[in-house]
């Protein structure tokens, strides 16, 4: 990618000076003490999540990602199973457009002219912002279900209201709020995410980490979901990019080498 290019993507962003996000709690640690009736308290703590089928909001994203600080407000869509289209919009035209279906995915720097094509979707959302999921993943994370639904195993209570339980392959943890489950926390290999903020049982905080993102560098993100809109029709053409005639190819290791969000 030129130097140019990482100049236009950077114009739609605004490097933080300073601040830092918030110290997490940590969770709760030892062998605790056997939970009962786990599928109930987690059905409780999904039952708002589980019902979103589309998702569209304003996503202002800051904090580190592969060891750079940047602040952004992304338009994002959200469709299950796996759909997911992310947009950094300006005047004129947009710094870029991701939309992923499945486990593929289309990228386009609107004021540069390059598209990526039918790419790995995951390893895209990594060039980008310095974490690997996948669409279906993503969409389940900012819908506020972690890794996704599935029978809990292996439930255990602490102190404090909490409980964990292993999901989708996946460390699950439930807290106890005002007598109600809900899902605070789930970790996944490298990542991990935490939610806070709940508005009628949906999180409007997200912190995304990854101990090893892009290039061996932890990302730290914190998403802020604001003009939610759930389960309104999403048409088909929100999941399409109109490319131009006369866009450039752009490769995979290039969008890496600029760094994320094409910086």
């Amino acid at each position: 990618m030129s130097r140019r290019g990482a100049r236009l993507v950077a114009a739609g962003l605004c490097v933080l000076a300073c601040s830092c996000a918030p110290r997490l709690a940590s969770l709760p640690s030892g062998p605790g003490t056997p939970l009962a009736d786990a599928p109930a308290a987690f059905a409780q703590a999904t039952a708002r999540c589980r019902d979103v089928k589309t998702l569209a909001a304003i996503l202002a994203i800051s904090g580190r990602a592969a060891g750079q600080r940047f602040r952004a407000s992304v338009d994002g869509g959200f469709q299950a199973p796996a759909n997911v289209r992310l947009e950094l919009p300006a005047p004129g035209r947009s710094i870029f457009i991701f939309v992923a279906s499945g486990e593929r995915a289309t990228l386009l720097l609107g004021r540069e002219g390059r598209v990526l094509r039918d790419a790995p979707a995951d390893a895209t959302l990594e060039a980008l912002a310095g974490i690997s999921l996948q669409p279906s993943e993503l969409r389940t994370i900012v819908s506020g279900c972690g890794f996704g639904s599935g029978e809990p195993a292996d439930a255990r209570a602490f102190d404090g209201g909490w409980a964990s339980m292993q999901v989708s392959s996946a460390s699950t943890w439930l807290q106890q709020v005002n007598g109600t489950w809900m899902l605070v926390a789930a970790t996944r290999g490298p990542v991990e995410v935490r939610y806070s903020d709940f508005v009628q049982g949906l999180p409007s905080v997200v912190r995304l980490r990854s101990s090893a993102g892009q290039a061996g560098k932890a990302t730290d993100l914190t998403v802020r979901l604001s003009q939610v809109d759930v389960n309104q029709q999403l048409g088909p053409d929100v999941f399409q990019i109109d490319v131009p005639s006369d866009a450039k190819p752009l490769s995979l290791d290039e969008l890496r080498q600029a760094g994320p969000l094409g910086r």
